[in-house]
């Protein structure tokens, strides 16, 4: 392994945090004997490329300092290859590293957790979802979820878990179940009237919301949630569960196993790490070990 490492830096996370953690974990790097290069892009695609850059020069790790949003990019840039990803998790949600173990918005520790690992070559391969060309490690949402999510990204205020309750609550007013049509791993279509499907390589989105408890990031399998037809008095008793990933024992809650799962749903949008993947329908692959990934 390259002793040249790449910081992969959004310098806007969690309102300026990106910019900060990018100190410590920069020392935690030199600090165990590796040369630090740092890559900051004008924008999402500007930093993609220039991350795309650094793996194919070869180097030695990329390691993306922000929230999920940045973990996801940095995923475009390695997944399929053999350069390892590192996580300074400091955004908003940063299911990504929750999912995977890592400190959340301390990265200091996070840092020495990345350089320990590069050091002892701590590396294990966990899968990945892929929609068309795009990958996603945590959760693809669609349904409330989805139009939670996208409510909670326009929010300036507050921060974390509450932007996604309060962006709840004001989406409660205006939503009605959709007709779903599911099919898992090319079987038989499944038709049900659901408030929202969420396909799950991880376990949590929106900030520790396990709205995928089961799911295993090493099966190979995606858990598959789907939440049936819950009035508004029952999304507001059964919703606040998700933290705690107790939902799952609802009646009108399901949880299906599958290594593709294809979804439609009229008018819903689907999100994977919180980013906007497009209208319904999706389909959704589990790849196994697509990403190598340092950590404890």
């Amino acid at each position: 392994m390259t002793s040249e490492i790449t910081l992969f830096v959004n310098p806007t996370a969690g309102r300026g945090r990106g910019a900060h953690a990018a100190q410590p974990a920069a020392a935690a790097l030199r600090a165990a004997g590796f040369s630090v290069r740092t890559v900051i892009g004008e924008d999402a695609g500007d930093a993609l490329h220039r991350a795309r850059a650094a793996v194919d020069g070869g180097t030695g790790a990329l390691i993306a300092v922000g929230g999920d949003g940045m973990a996801s990019l940095a995923l475009q840039a390695v997944a399929g290859t053999r350069t390892p990803l590192g996580v300074i998790a400091v955004g908003t949600g940063n299911d990504f590293a929750r999912a995977l173990g890592l400190p959340v918005r301390e990265p200091a520790a996070a840092g020495t957790v990345v350089a320990a690992a590069l050091k002892e070559t701590r590396i294990r391969d966990v899968d990945l979802g892929r929609v068309g060309a795009t990958w996603f490690g945590t959760v693809l949402a669609s349904g409330f979820d989805s139009r939670v999510n996208d409510r909670g990204n326009r929010m300036r205020w507050p921060s974390g878990r509450f932007k996604y309750d309060l962006a709840m609550i004001a989406e409660l007013a205006a939503f009605k179940p959709v007709p779903y049509r599911i099919t898992l791993d090319d079987g038989d279509v499944r038709e049900v009237e659901a408030t929202l499907v969420a396909i799950g390589n991880g376990s949590s989105y929106g900030g520790g919301m396990r709205i995928c408890a089961g799911a295993d990031m090493s099966d190979g399998l995606f858990d598959v949630t789907v939440v049936g037809d819950c009035s508004r008095t029952m999304l507001l008793k059964v919703f606040p569960r998700v933290y705690r990933g107790t939902h799952l024992d609802h009646p009108k809650v399901t949880v299906h196993r599958a290594a593709k799962v294809e979804v439609a749903a009229p008018g819903t949008t689907g999100y994977a790490d919180g980013e906007r993947l497009g209208e319904l329908p999706l389909t959704a692959l589990c790849v196994p070990g697509a990403v190598r990934v340092l950590g404890p």
